[in-house]
């Protein structure tokens, strides 16, 4: 298998992969990215059952669905010692240089691009003005335990998802278009409805030459032509379109480490998918909230929160919920709620307290989490989730609107990063599932 020196960029290099050896069954090493089905234990359980005793990313990481769990910390040393373990049984196989990633799911085929990034050009702050940028609000208090897991772990292991802005298709399209040139890597069903994923090595020359148009989108001509923002706005490269958290956590151990392992040292890269946001087969999804053990009368609540002109209108149908919502007055906002006894209403308010409908909604939960009002909240993918979790008794579930992804990377750079979980890029079976990693030690 090819194996050279990555080449580095401003921002970005080639990068040095760690693939499962030839022979392992790629339907139970593959599983997906660990922030998914947080509140489905049993979609987990169901993957574990599909991996049993084969080897698997799935003893790689730690899903989040079981960060609360009182051996939490035994998972963190189970997750480090699995990783010594693959390694000193050879279960990997170096591979220097490009990949182009193809995903397939849902009747739609993504291509993808494995990079790696330098965490020295990303800041995750809200006034971010750095080359890579998040498209999300980050909550630093929600690092802990994703940096726990991390700070002593050999290999790091991607579902980071970060978005290019490249509308002549110059990077990821003509790597695509030599396809049936390129030298397959891997190619797999994925588990549990995830579809198929196959990878494919970029020959050094080839991925020079994506190296250099994706360096030259940032060229700050071209990027203030492309976002009509005056003369001197720092350029954004790449904007963090999945896995906010996954490289604000890489960030900061990279800031905690600086100082003591040098600038070469590998955990001041990241390796991540970068996909152009121009790609057809690239879809936005929203993501819900769920609020378990509700306390509150949430109709009092809304109207002390949106003010007397908001209103709750009961809909015969989770299908006329969702139309309702998508359907609102332009300058107003809606999102639905849904309730135990199958109810479902929309909330419509026409003097909106922050630009978009999910960031009103955000400042409402957090709000009444902050009163009592309900004991926790999650945030789930899929309308069928949301409908069916939001009616159990002591729930209750809000249906965000849809994001136009086209409007995402003009928001970002003119406003800075989007309330937080305002977006998913798809759907949660739709995400990341875990094939390549990287030596971070």
């Amino acid at each position: 298998m090819p194996s050279t020196e990555p080449s580095a960029a401003p921002g970005f290099r080639l990068p040095r992969l760690c693939l499962p050896r030839p022979g392992i069954d790629l339907s139970r090493w593959a599983v997906v990215a660990c922030d998914q089905y947080t509140s489905e234990p049993g979609y987990w359980q169901r993957a574990d059952q599909v991996v049993g005793d084969a080897p698997s990313t799935l003893r790689l990481i730690f899903p989040e669905v079981f960060l609360e769990a009182g051996d939490a910390p035994a998972r963190v040393g189970h997750i480090q010692a699995a990783m010594h373990d693959y390694q000193a049984r050879g279960l990997f196989v170096e591979h220097g240089g490009a990949v182009l990633v193809e995903r397939s799911v849902d009747g739609r085929t993504r291509r993808g691009l494995m990079l790696e990034l330098d965490l020295e050009h990303y800041d995750y702050s809200p006034t971010s003005s750095s080359l890579i940028r998040p498209t999300e609000g980050t909550i630093v208090a929600r690092l802990a335990p994703r940096i726990a897991v991390r700070r002593d772990a050999e290999l790091e292991l991607p579902h980071i998802l970060v978005l290019i802005d490249d509308p002549g298709c110059t990077v990821i399209e003509p790597l695509a278009a030599a396809r049936p040139d390129l030298i397959p890597l891997y190619d797999a069903d994925l588990m549990l409805g995830g579809g198929r994923v196959a990878g494919f090595a970029v020959g050094a020359a080839a991925g020079e030459r994506a190296a250099q148009a994706l360096s030259a989108l940032a060229r700050p001509a071209v990027f203030e032509q492309r976002h009509g923002v005056p003369a001197g706005t720092p350029p954004m490269l790449f904007a963090v379109g999945d896995g906010n958290h996954s490289l604000a956590t890489a960030k900061a151990i990279w800031d905690q480490a600086r100082a003591t392992v040098g600038p070469d040292h590998p955990s001041r890269w990241a390796l991540v998918e970068v996909e152009n946001i121009h790609d057809p087969a690239l879809h936005f999804a929203p993501i819900h909230r769920l609020l378990f053990g509700v306390q509150a009368d949430l109709r009092a609540a809304l109207a002390a929160a949106f003010g007397a002109r908001a209103t709750v209108t009961p809909c015969d149908s989770a299908a006329t919920m969702r139309h309702r919502v998508q359907a609102v007055a332009q300058g107003a906002q809606a999102f639905g709620l849904i309730e135990p006894g199958a109810r479902f209403s929309v909330v419509e308010i026409p003097e909106p307290p922050a630009a978009l409908a999910v960031g009103s909604l955000q400042g409402f939960v957090d709000g009444l989490l902050a009163q009592g009002g309900a004991a926790q909240v999650d945030y789930v993918h899929g309308d069928d989730v949301i409908e069916h979790l939001g009616q159990v008794e002591g729930n209750a579930g809000f249906h965000v609107p849809g994001l136009g992804k086209h409007e995402l990377l003009n928001r970002v750079v003119r406003g800075g990063p989007l309330p937080r979980k305002t977006f998913s890029m798809g759907e949660a079976h739709e995400k990341r599932y875990y094939v390549e990693a990287r030596r971070i030690r």
